[in-house]
């Protein structure tokens, strides 16, 4: 078999070209393997090269979505690719949904196999297991030299058209597609070896895993709200203009706490959104739409609330990671408590 083409996809970041304050930059194309994809080349060996490596910035992606997909999409077809390769995006959220969608629009258009790898936790598997083969990741990059081999394997069996095996064999993310095959056991058997092995407390393999949902009990209700002190957090963005915590516009790492002290209203001119899921055109005019200050002030005026906190804190939800967003959560409710917070308005898009 002659040598695969491969093009290979990667961020700003894993491209040497900066950090967050290259997160910006616009699709490009660059001749050969870049960053991890020189281990990608070494692992591929006689079989295939790294022909060229599609570029992109995280925050460029994420708010240009169709416009960088067109982009990438005409730049890796002048390469003529036998198979394509995105990440691996480890816990990047950004990051992730980038790969996820560049491989399934290449997949769609190119008809070639494509192949990617995150962490579970991160957003792109949620929106992508369906669709792509995501081999399964540790949480960061030091993970590259197990992932690398695991993904080079995989894409090259998709190349030569041989039968891709269970998740658990192969290395990648479940997918939710169930394939009939043949035991040497019928159902009832190995259904009443499982409920031994559970009885007895022994380790078993169920076969149908079922997914696992946080229950979070909701607290009592606010038994004198005209007492209470209370605090504004919101998943809608809104930050002070210029962002200077680098908020990302989706899939957060982080969050911001801002002070409105002395402030009846959030004016324009002060704050922004960064949010990358919806229209951003209302709330760019009046913040208090995502960020309520004025009607919590009058609120407060009134007497039915006890006190505003004279911050709030803020992210992005669109594609924030679970994960993420427990974190942000058990954070910064530790200042909320110790500042005496006693309820919370939370406000998304």
């Amino acid at each position: 078999m002659e040598k695969l083409r491969v093009v290979h996809y990667i961020n700003n970041f894993f491209a040497g070209i900066g950090g967050e304050e290259k997160a910006d930059i616009p699709p490009m194309i660059k001749e050969g393997a870049v960053g991890p994809g020189l281990s990608l080349n070494a692992k591929l060996g006689d079989n295939g090269e790294i022909v060229a490596t599609a570029i992109c910035g995280d925050s460029y992606f994420g708010e240009n979505l169709e416009e960088a997909k067109d982009a990438l999409i005409s730049m890796i077809k002048v390469y003529n690719p036998d198979v394509f390769i995105a990440g691996p995006a480890f816990n990047a959220g950004r990051y992730g949904v980038a790969c996820g969608t560049i491989a399934k629009a290449v997949e769609e258009e190119l008809k070639i196999p494509v192949i990617t790898a995150m962490y579970k936790e991160n957003p792109g598997v949620d929106m992508f297991k369906k669709d792509l083969h995501i081999i399964e990741t540790a949480i960061s990059a030091a993970d590259m030299r197990n992932t690398v081999p695991k993904m080079v394997k995989l894409i090259l069996k998709m190349a030569k058209g041989e039968e891709i095996l269970s998740p658990k064999e192969e290395g990648y993310i479940e997918r939710g597609i169930r394939v009939n095959y043949f035991s040497d056991k019928r159902g009832s058997d190995r259904a009443i070896d499982m409920l031994l092995k559970k009885v007895k407390g022994e380790e078993f393999t169920t076969e149908y895993p079922m997914p696992v949902f946080d229950r979070v009990d909701p607290n009592p209700a606010v038994k004198d709200l005209a007492h209470t002190k209370v605090a504004i957090v919101t998943s809608g963005g809104v930050v002070p203009q210029g962002n200077p915590d680098r908020i990302e516009s989706s899939s957060a790492t982080k969050y911001g706490i801002y002070d409105i002290t002395g402030m009846n209203s959030l004016s324009a001119n002060d704050f922004m959104t960064v949010h990358g899921g919806y229209d951003r055109a209302f709330v760019t005019k009046n913040p208090n739409l995502v960020v309520p200050l004025d009607v919590m002030r009058d609120l407060e005026k009134e007497g039915v609330i006890g006190e505003l906190a004279n911050y709030f804190v803020t992210t992005t939800g669109t594609g924030t990671s679970v994960g993420n967003a427990k974190g942000f959560g058990e954070d910064f409710s530790k200042k909320l408590v110790a500042d005496g917070v006693g309820a919370v308005i939370l406000t998304s898009t």
